[in-house]
Order: C-alpha cells, then structure tokens, then sequence
C-alpha cells in the first residue's frame, strides 16, 4: 500500500536550521551504489539496532558498540567528492532513527548540496513522529520507507522494500508515488558485489541475495 504523507501534518518544519557537527556510528558506506534507492547514491549503514527483525540481512549492524565513530563532516567530505555522481543519500542500517539527531545533521548537509534524502526504517511512521529527536531527521528526508522486515512477507513487486507490510511514504515533493515500481527495462531486485582491499566480499541490495552472499563469505573464511 502507498500512501502519502506530508511533513507538516506531524508538525516538524521542512527546512530546519543548520545543526552543530557530530558523530555517528558508521558500519559501513558505499560512495555510489544504485541498489538502494532511485539513481545512484551514498548510502550509509548506521550501526546499532534495537528492533533486530528475524531475517534482517544484516545482523551485524545491530550490536550499538560496532562499527567505527566517524564525524559527520568526514562523511559529507566523501560525499562531495562523488557529488557530480549522485542524486542523493540513503540512510540504511542498523536503525538510522536511533541515531536520529546526527543523521539529521548529515542529511541536511547533504540536501544542501542539492540531494535527496531517503532514510529506512524499521519503526512505523506512527512510533517514529512519537520519538522525541525524530522531527528533525523527518523533516530533511524525501522519501521514507518504514516497517519491520518481515520474511514470510517477501516483497515481489515494489524496489528498495525488503517485505510487503513496509511502507514507503513521501514527505516532500522530490519523489513521487510509482518511483518504487521498476519501469520498462529496469530490474526489480539488483544487488551489487566488492571485494574490498582484505579480500572481504560486500554485498548491498536485494536482502534474500545479500544475506546468501554473506553466508558463502562466511564458509569461505
């Protein structure tokens, strides 16, 4: 189901203030991907998830203590340098509304410099407008998807969504409803492979995949 939300119906402004750089806890990024979310993008996995979803893809984000400390302005620093590359960031995780204030930071920075933001998460809309520190992570966000992953549910007609009851909700103008539908030669499901400089395979994308790459990584070790 699509439904459509706009930012001041929850009372939070859309174009917050400037706000004091910080820090996240990162684990891990990808320059340019376009696996997660329409066009190419910098997407940034979070670190640290309570809700933990039986099936999630990435269980290793959901330990809060993993991953690296990394300075908001380090971040944007990488994503001007793949500006010209990009039409936006997405914030994955681990849950990025537990983070909500720095990633708020982070996403106004990089609407600044022209981009979208899409942010996941696996709260309800409903449970994310009742946190204190959400308002301002909402307000620099374009496109929300949110809901519990949920693997007996798995989505077959929608991209980016990793089961059905997730919902993806617009709260500015820059997308609208259908940009979720794969189009005329597009592919549904994609998922992209690396091999980093330790010769670790990383995988982004289509969840079901992701996590079968990740567990003939790990008999490979």
């Amino acid at each position: 189901m699509r439904r459509r939300f706009q930012a001041d119906t929850f009372g939070f402004e859309m174009t917050p203030e400037p706000l004091q750089i910080g820090t996240l806890r990162v684990g891990g990024v990808a320059a340019v991907t376009e696996a997660e979310g329409p066009g190419a993008r910098f997407a940034v996995w979070v670190q640290g998830c309570s809700i933990r979803c039986p099936g999630c893809c990435n269980p290793h984000l959901f330990e809060a203590g993993g991953g690296e400390e990394t300075s908001i302005e380090d971040l944007l620093s990488q994503v001007r340098a793949v500006r010209d590359q990009i039409e936006g960031v997405t914030l994955l995780g681990g849950e990025p509304f537990e983070q909500a204030l720095s990633l708020a930071r982070f996403a106004h920075g990089a609407r600044s410099l022209g981009l979208s933001v899409m942010t996941f998460t696996g709260f309800t809309l409903e449970e994310v407008i009742l946190r204190a520190d959400a308002s301002a992570l909402l307000a620099a966000t374009d496109l929300l998807v949110d809901g519990r992953y949920q693997a007996a549910l798995p989505e077959t007609e929608r991209r980016w969504a990793g089961s059905r009851n997730q919902r993806f909700h617009f709260l500015s103008g820059r997308y609208q409803p259908g940009v979720e539908l794969p189009q005329a030669g597009e592919l549904l499901r994609s998922v992209e492979v690396q091999l980093d400089a330790t010769g670790r395979v990383r995988a982004n994308g289509w969840p079901a995949l992701v996590r079968l790459t990740r567990r003939d990584d790990a008999r490979a070790k």
